[in-house]
């Protein structure tokens, strides 16, 4: 007795087990979240650090390099990169994938901590700050009021309205965009200053003494305690104008008499507008463990609740959600399951002709599907976009097994076989082949599920879940499908003129199919020779079609980013941010803009357009990018490049290209060459814009110090570079209170007013050691040079970065292929070249999936060896692979799409899904040799002719079951598109050449099986 037999002998027992599937999956369903990708921890830690008044090169040589030297020794770092500009050093360093970000944290502060005694004085304390998840918002807020200032409303938000917001579980950061705090200007007139005798310690000491916070104690009495309160804070302008700065004789010098205070910002550096409009934006971002839609939906939910507490005038809006974009695409693939379930009911009848009979394989469906939410549960997973279209892909393929048991019970049926034996029989022939194709199938996605990096925490879900159901379908066909067919197929319900109207039209395309099979064998040599024609075109097509990591998906936003001269004030981004915003306002698919000055650096303006849903439009982001970067190109204040959201989690944020020239040498030269190749990619056509941020047109001021005439009047460098940056560094001296909170002191000199009035500054007085006062202009000079814009390192070497837009057609594969090329033949022996960003993540991740096909190929090859007993067998079987790949790379080498990460996985679908058809013919084809005794050629004739009719219908159900993929339009389309397309055209394609190459080749080399009453002999 087979284990078959059981459940067809007792039917409770069947539905028992097919319902206890059912009812675990339904339970676990209602406990999967929602997400819109896989969990993938991305980390990246910047160490900043600030020394005011320092030059580039200053704070390159003494503040970055000890400690990018230090932190780059830290376990778990992929590639370190650093900025230094005036006063001003910037380290990050971007974490392993999935690398513990606490772990990573403890790391780096430890190796910055160790070397901070090398560091000069003057600087302040590193400021060490984890990033996880994406390194763009999820959502953010824009707040405006006609009636408060941007520090007020600054100032709120930090300290009422982020507090509230924080309340949201998942929420790992909250930062204000376009946001000013709250400071106490000191502002400072040189030429009063020098009139007086003042000098800049004066004023640094008359703050440091006279705005002290007190601890005066407590007075015991007997029967009480008082606590003493001194009044030796200043919190307020008057109080500070009013502060004695020195006195002269009996003249009393105040602040107010040397400058004014002011109750203004820490930074006049960064503002924001929403719609054209001043705004400050209040962003969110998530936590990696976090699903972002409950998170959204949190703050949803609060705000309401919170602006009822607003001060008058004060409003909000939700200026960005990303979360749109998630939801419309899975509710897009839910659509597309359903539609791929209705689809697949519709071609199983088509074949079948009776709806009692599409039962069976169609109840399969269900409880695959969902007897997988089961597993997915047990395993960790989420409903993602990713686990959808698997479940999208399982719709077609669920049904093969059952379609393979029923077609097999059905013919025995037809042959005049009762249909209770009939039922027994069948299942113990197909048992085998079915087993074996579901192992198969499942053991295809083995190698994604435990593969690294990106591709493999994103596509393990994909994989697992796909593979989990095609065992449950496994399971279904061999345990409730051969039961229920006994019950519902009878004699009678084949003899119904739709039935048999299609069976009689199955038998003549079997006639048909086993005549052309039968001459084709006559000419095996001319169909050996066309089936290695089509292995051989599948390399020459798979290299001259374009590659990518991933598509590019239209998620309703596009970016442009742009870069001003490196000393450009706040009005000069707006003059030209004001553009960009009429361009972006200026597209008839733009909902909302926005505009951030100051971010993520100080010179970038940071613009976006929000479309409009995707229903709503008829041009897609790709197609508006490539308009609207000649646009923005044309705002000739800033080098502008539009881009969109990247298409994976754990990208940087920023355009696709990102190209580094690393070199022990000059940054002279590292810029000669970035222009050299620049020019020559340029005219390639290749790119949009090119663009480096290392320029050499940063105007400083050089003060150089007379150190004769400094030591003679016995004044020391400390006392010069104390002067010089309380004038001019913006350092903060100490803190004031304002309603509960402190904020900083910041003597200055208003730089707008006196930065081109040299001679001004140079007579502010400094004092000697004999007390008296000399001028700063008899011990300094001052002259005006200019300087690299901003110094860069990746991995401690000198760079400079290319970072590019793709022309439109362009994939990310063939732009960094030709500008690794160019760099070869211009870099010089002591210029290497490495990739950060998305380009990184491409040249890292681009060419995994293909050792997982491999992988995949030999351990399919070694499974249908060890189950044949027979390596010749799995030979004839596996030709179905490369036909499959042809077809499925014909439509991608057309242009219908790239190699990418999905294409790539639907190729490797492919293997397990061809290599069902060679399996069902050969394992019968030997069967009827060992049984009947025919020859190679007979056996592999009729096994073919016989299993037709479930290769056929296995197929449409797998082609028809994509076409939701293949058509599907809006959000996150495109990936779908082209999994949909490798799959359909591959199983298309691939199914007919199967047809008669595995017969070519198994008359070839298949091993002649003896009969059984020979083999007794």
């Amino acid at each position: 007795m087979k284990f078959t037999d059981i459940f067809v002998e007792r039917p409770v027992l069947s539905s028992v087990v097919s319902l206890l599937i059912f009812i675990l999956g339904m339970a676990s369903y209602f406990g999967l979240s929602v997400s819109q990708f896989p969990q993938i921890t991305s980390t990246t830690i910047t160490v900043t650090t600030a020394y005011p008044g320092a030059s580039a090169d200053l704070v390159k040589g003494f503040i970055t390099t000890p400690l990018s030297s230090a932190i780059g020794s830290a376990e778990g770092i992929d590639y370190l990169t650093s900025t230094s500009t005036s006063g001003l050093s910037v380290i990050t360093a971007y974490i392993d994938l999935n690398y513990d970000p606490n772990a990573a944290l403890t790391n780096i502060s430890a190796a910055v901590n160790s070397v901070l005694n090398q560091l000069p004085s003057g600087i302040t304390l590193p400021s060490i700050k984890k990033q996880t998840g994406d390194t763009f918002p999820v959502m953010f807020l824009a707040f405006g009021s006609p009636a408060m200032t941007s520090t007020e409303i600054s100032a709120y938000l930090t300290n009422v309205v982020i507090p509230k917001f924080y309340s949201v579980p998942g929420i790992s950061q909250l930062q204000l965009w376009g946001g000013q705090t709250f400071a106490m200007r000191i502002w400072l007139n040189p030429n009063r200053m020098a009139n007086l005798g003042v000098t800049p310690q004066d004023v640094q000491s008359a703050l440091q003494n006279n705005n002290v916070l007190s601890a005066a104690g407590q007075l015991q009495g007997k029967y009480d305690l008082l606590t003493i309160q001194a009044s030796t804070n200043v919190s307020n302008v008057d109080d500070f104008n009013n502060m004695v700065v020195k006195q002269v004789g009996n003249r009393i010098i105040r602040i107010k008499d040397v400058g004014y205070a002011e109750l203004g910002a820490q930074t006049y550096t960064t503002a924001a507008t929403y719609n054209g409009q001043p705004a400050i934006f209040l962003t969110v971002r998530v936590s990696p463990s976090a699903n972002p839609l409950t998170v959204v939906d949190g703050v949803r939910a609060l705000l309401p609740l919170v602006e009822k507490n607003y001060p008058p005038g004060l409003t909000s809006t939700i200026a960005y959600d990303a979360t749109i974009y998630v939801r419309t695409s899975i509710q897009d693939v839910i659509k597309a399951v359903f539609e791929a379930i209705a689809i697949v009911i519709g071609v199983v009848f088509i074949f079948l002709g009776s709806p009692r009979a599409i039962i069976i394989p169609v109840v399969a469906i269900p409880l695959s599907i969902v007897g997988v939410f089961f597993l997915m549960m047990m395993m960790g997973f989420t409903i993602n976009l990713l686990t959808l279209l698997a479940i999208v892909l399982a719709v077609g393929l669920v049904v093969d097994d059952a379609i393979v048991v029923l077609e097999n019970i059905h013919r025995l049926i037809e042959e005049g076989m009762p249909p209770f034996k009939a039922a027994i029989l069948g299942s113990r022939q197909i048992a085998a082949p079915v087993i074996l194709m579901t192992l198969t199938l499942t053991a295809v996605f083995a190698p994604i599920g435990f593969m690294g990096g990106v591709t493999g925490s994103l596509f393990k879900e994909f994989a697992f879940t796909l593979a989990a159901s095609v065992i449950i379908s496994g399971i279904v066909a061999l345990t409730f499908s051969p039961m229920l067919t006994s019950k519902l197929i009878t004699p009678d319900l084949l003899q119904k003129p739709l039935a048999h109207a299609i069976d009689k039209l199955f038998s003549r395309l079997q006639y048909c199919y086993l005549y052309m099979l039968h001459q084709a064998l006559e000419f095996r040599s001319t169909i050996l020779i066309i089936g290695g024609l089509t292995l051989v075109s599948c390399y020459f097509l798979f290299i001259m079609t374009p590659t990518e990591l991933a598509p590019q998906e239209d998620q309703g936003n596009l970016k442009v980013a742009g870069t001003a001269p490196i000393n450009a004030s706040l009005a000069y981004m707006e003059k030209f941010g004001v553009q960009i915003n009429k361009i972006l306002q200026a597209m008839p698919e733009t909902a909302a803009t926005y505009v951030v000055y100051g971010f993520p650096s100080s010179n970038i303006v940071l613009g976006g357009a929000i479309l409009k849903p995707w229903d709503e439009r008829s041009k897609t982001e790709m197609a508006l990018k490539g308009p609207l970067q000649q646009q923005v190109s044309k705002v000739t204040g800033l080098q502008s490049q539009a881009f969109q959201n990247p298409p994976l989690p754990g990208t940087p944020f920023g355009p696709p290209i990102n190209f580094v020239l690393l070199s022990t040498g000059s940054y002279e030269m590292l810029y000669d060459l970035t222009q050299t190749i620049i020019q020559q990619a340029t005219d390639s056509g290749l790119f949009l814009v090119l663009l480096t941020p290392l320029r050499f047109n940063n105007p400083q001021i050089q003060v150089d110090i007379d150190r004769s005439k400094a030591a003679a009047l016995g004044i020391n460098m400390q006392e010069i570079s104390t002067a010089l940056a309380t004038l001019f560094g913006g350092n903060y001296v100490n803190f004031f209170s304002q309603q509960g909170y402190s904020y900083q002191v910041i003597p200055q000199v208003p730089l707008v007013e006196f930065t081109n009035k040299l001679n001004d500054l140079g007579n502010v007085r400094i004092g000697t050691s004999s007390g008296q006062l000399v001028p700063l202009s008899s011990i300094i000079k001052m002259r005006y040079t200019t300087q690299p814009s901003q110094l860069d390192q990746f991995q401690q070497q000198n760079s400079a970065t290319i970072q590019g837009v793709l022309a439109p057609g362009v994939s990310l594969g063939q732009a960094l292929d030709y500008l690794s090329q160019l760099a070869d033949q211009v870099l010089p022996k002591d210029v290497s070249y490495d990739f950060g960003g998305a380009s990184r993540q491409y040249v890292q991740e681009s060419s995994a999936l293909m050792y997982a096909f491999a992988l995949a190929v030999i351990i399919i090859f070694l499974m249908l060896a060890a189950q044949f007993e027979s390596f010749r067998d799995p030979l004839v079987i596996m030709i179905t692979v490369p036909m499959s790949i042809f077809g499925a790379l014909i439509p991608l080498f057309l242009g219908a799409g790239t190699i990418n990460i999905y294409t790539q996985v639907g190729l490797i679908t492919l293997v397990g899904l061809i290599t069902k058809h060679g399996i069902l013919m050969v394992e019968f084809a030997n069967k009827l040799q060992d049984e009947k005794g025919l020859s190679k050629r007979e056996a592999i004739e009729q096994a073919a002719a016989i299993r037709l009719r479930p290769i056929l219908m296995t197929t449409a159900a797998m082609v028809f079951g994509v076409v939701p993929l293949i058509l599907a339009t809006g959000a996150g389309a495109v990936s779908r598109n082209d999994l949909g397309i490798v799959i359909g055209f591959g199983m298309t394609i691939g199914t007919f050449f199967t047809l008669f190459m595995v017969p070519t080749l198994y008359v070839y080399i298949n091993k002649r099986k003896l009969p059984a009453k020979y083999k007794e002999e």
